[in-house]
């Protein structure tokens, strides 16, 4: 995980340190953390967004995302904002949590994630023109640290 922040860190750091950083609740908490203190950023904001019913193994999808409570994200106006999540698989939530930010007034909106599941990679576009700054891409479903272990296959 320290690598895979640290490599979208230099990546940011390369293009040009965001303003605010927004992590997507629950998977984009810890990474958004890394990152902010990697980027010497203090803004640091959240919302949440899911697209999952549950946190099975290729739980069963929500017909659209579901953001809890966007006014948590403040005012963002004229910001540029940089929104963090651990994974994107299909792209929605992280389309939904743009939307959201733009929403909220911000004048720049890029996003990251640690890694890309191509297995489930929905979006029109490659995840590389979709999204910002990717950490990795793999295939197949990802147990990141914080999730612990429980009886799902992986």
């Amino acid at each position: 995980m320290e690598e895979l922040v640290s490599r979208i860190a230099e990546a940011v750091g390369a293009d040009s340190a965001p303003q605010t950083l927004v992590a997507v609740l629950r998977g984009g908490a810890i990474p958004a953390v890394m990152l902010a203190h990697q980027l010497r950023l203090r803004d640091l904001r959240a919302v949440e967004v899911t697209h999952t019913a549950d946190d099975s193994t290729n739980a069963a999808k929500t017909a659209q995302p579901v953001a809890v409570n966007p006014a948590s994200l403040g005012d963002l106006a004229g910001r540029d904002v940089l929104i963090v999540d651990d994974v994107a698989g299909m792209g929605h939530t992280l389309a939904a949590a743009g939307g959201l930010v733009a929403d909220a007034g911000a004048s720049r909106v890029r996003t990251a994630v640690c890694v890309v599941n191509e297995d489930n990679w929905e979006g029109r576009l490659p995840a590389e023109a979709a999204v910002t700054y990717i950490g990795t891409i793999t295939h197949g479903w990802v147990v990141f640290p914080w999730e612990g272990n429980d009886e799902h296959e992986h």
